[in-house]
Parts: C-alpha cells; structure tokens; sequence
C-alpha cells in the first residue's frame, strides 16, 4: 500500500492520480489491511484528492480563458478578435 517514500510523491497524471486512488479504495474496501495500512492508504488518498482537484481547477481556468477568448466579437474584415 502508501508507503512513506509514496505518500507525497506526485502522480505523473491526473490519471495516475485516478488510478492508483481506485486501487486505494478497493484495498481499504477488502477489510484485508491493517490499521497502519488503512491510515497509511487513507493520507495517500487524502494527498491524491487534493492533487486531483488542483489539476481539475487548473483544467477549468484553462477553459475559462479559452470560452472567454471566443466569446470576443469577431471583425471580418480584419481577421481579427476585438
């Protein structure tokens, strides 16, 4: 499970985030982890929420700009946004 080196150590993705949070909760699910275990999975997941939501947040930003860049009146003849 979470060991001490993984606890924060960053996933590569979102996905990765996703991932290894699904494989957290179905070990936790089992019943078949210690307590150490169990807490130990359960700041990783913590850790691993707060990472997902940050890149979620940071997605939506990114879209925020993207539809307000369209939503600028458009000069046909200049080819350009105003």
């Amino acid at each position: 499970m979470a060991s001490p080196k993984l606890k924060n150590k960053e996933p590569a993705s979102f996905e990765d985030a996703m991932r290894e949070l699904d494989e957290l909760v179905e070990g936790m699910e089992s019943g078949d982890l210690a307590l150490e275990q169990s807490l130990a999975a359960y700041q990783r997941g913590a850790y691993l929420v707060k990472f997902c939501q940050s890149q979620l947040t940071a997605v939506q930003t990114q879209i925020k700009i993207v539809e307000d860049d369209m939503a600028k009146p458009f000069d046909l003849s200049t080819g350009q946004s105003s």
